[in-house]
């Protein structure tokens, strides 16, 4: 799951406008936002890393991403190998228009999970632009392959200096680790504008609510999870209308937790889409096997 935020331009942009209207006079709640922004430096959030409680093994699941209304957007799968305490987790979708959203991660779970490596496809008419990220975790290097608004195409590499709670295609898997009787965890996560920054991921515990499969009733806890933006482009964000939105998610509260739902954006930018396990299964009819 990749999120990009404000881009670089637009922040420079509307700083200098806002100092135009220090300069005027107008504005006196952004004046002193913007000052009290430019003196003081940003203070880091307590991230910390997720302890493992449950162990990640094998696994392969299907998913499927909607509107909200219900609307069926994608077809998805996730599937995940294990290699002593190194997980590989994939996850895929399809989209009716031809889009691809793919990612793979890899990471560690010896005593807290940790992010090794992190690679997202994003690609077709549902990506403007379409993009591609890759996280060296071990090294800190961060590069994003795009297209810019005239067709050409751009990489761009840094290296940040990146904490080891960073979340970039665990966020599921942490949920599940996550205890549930803490108010707040916060954990980091690379953002590309394209430009990549490390933003803070909020996880807080809401109520249990209950959902059926089949005929049976289950309970799931629901978690919100905000963005944390620091410094003078988290000050800005909300200004320009570029605040992430909150997410949602859903784990089953009963016996070994699961994933069972997202609510949230895939993309920058992006609609509030809705990711939950593809059940049940089609199976072909008992008359058509009988003819085979």
């Amino acid at each position: 799951m990749g999120f990009r935020f404000v881009s670089t331009t637009l922040l420079r942009n509307v700083a200098l406008t806002m100092f135009e209207w220090i300069k005027s006079g107008f504005g006196p709640a952004i004046r002193i936002a913007l000052l009290l922004a430019c003196v003081f430096q940003p203070i880091a959030l307590p991230a910390e890393s997720v302890a493992v409680r449950y162990r990640e093994g094998v696994g392969h699941g299907f998913l499927v991403l909607r509107t909200r209304d219900g609307k069926p957007l994608a077809d998805g799968d996730s599937t995940q190998v294990v290699r002593g305490d190194l997980v590989t987790s994939k996850m895929s979708f399809k989209f009716t228009d031809g889009s691809v959203y793919e990612e793979t991660t890899i990471f560690s779970q010896r005593g807290t999970f940790q992010l090794l490596k992190d690679h997202v496809v994003e690609k077709g008419p549902q990506f403007k632009p379409p993009i591609e990220t890759s996280i060296d975790a071990t090294t800190g290097e961060v590069t994003v392959r795009y297209t810019d608004d005239h067709g050409k195409e751009k990489v761009l590499t840094e290296k940040l200096a990146l904490p080891p709670d960073v979340a970039n295609g665990m966020l599921f898997t942490l949920l599940k680790d996550v205890e549930p009787r803490v108010p707040q965890t916060t954990v980091s996560y690379v953002a590309v504008t394209p430009k990549p920054r490390l933003v803070h991921l909020n996880i807080i515990p809401q109520n249990q609510v209950p959902f059926s499969i089949g005929n049976h009733t289950h309970k799931a806890t629901r978690y919100l999870i905000t963005v944390k933006i620091g410094g003078l482009a988290g000050l800005i964000a909300p200004l320009v209308g570029k605040k992430p939105p909150n997410m949602e998610a859903w784990v089953l509260a009963e016996g070994a937790p699961a994933f069972v739902r997202y609510d949230g954006p895939l993309y920058s930018d992006g609609p509030t889409w809705r990711m939950e396990l593809a059940i049940p299964a089609a199976w072909p009819s008992s008359a058509a096997n009988s003819q085979q």
